[in-house]
């Protein structure tokens, strides 16, 4: 069902999000990474788990420059972006990570993502030099990551969800 959205906010995550972020955060996976991800590890993500862990992390604030945004419209959470200091041992001084940026499926092609990526970059300042990790496998997200700018550096590594192996590749900018 394609949706109508109207007005889209874009303000800084607070623990009253935790929820709305978690549920966002589980169906995305669900729906992005089918066929991706084993179907059990999909089917056994659950919301309140994710919103305990949210919670914790909201609660510590911009803790050592990670910041958490959501996009909103009206009194719906749409989707989130997560982003710091990049993490990485071989990144570069001052460099930052995308470390999550998720919508709710029924948002996918509303341009809310993009609006999300906009306030990201725009916040962390021209210039800067930032990275994301993205599963090798996952072509819409890939597209999306290029079409703002974003390349693979040739940096792969693997990542262990439900058992399987998942080739992730870096990608940056700047």
């Amino acid at each position: 069902m394609v949706e109508q959205i109207d007005e889209v906010t874009i303000r800084p995550a607070t623990t009253d999000d935790a929820a709305g972020i978690a549920g966002v955060h589980v169906r995305s996976w669900q729906e992005a990474y089918a066929g991706i991800v084993p179907d059990d590890y999909l089917r056994a993500l659950d919301p309140a788990q994710r919103a305990q862990r949210w919670a914790q992390l909201l609660a510590q604030g911009p803790a050592d420059h990670v910041r958490t945004i959501v996009a909103e419209a009206g009194p719906r959470l749409l989707g989130f972006a997560s982003y710091g200091p990049a993490r990485d041992e071989d990144a570069r001084r001052g460099e930052r990570e995308i470390y999550s940026i998720y919508l709710d499926p029924g948002t996918w092609g509303h341009g809310v993502a993009r609006d999300l990526m906009r306030t990201v970059l725009s916040e962390l300042g021209d210039g800067t030099p930032v990275s994301l990790w993205v599963l090798a496998d996952n072509a819409r997200a890939r597209h999306f990551y290029r079409r703002h700018g974003f390349t693979p550096d040739g940096v792969e590594r693997l990542e262990n969800r439900g058992g399987v192996d998942l080739l992730e590749v870096r990608y940056r900018r700047g």
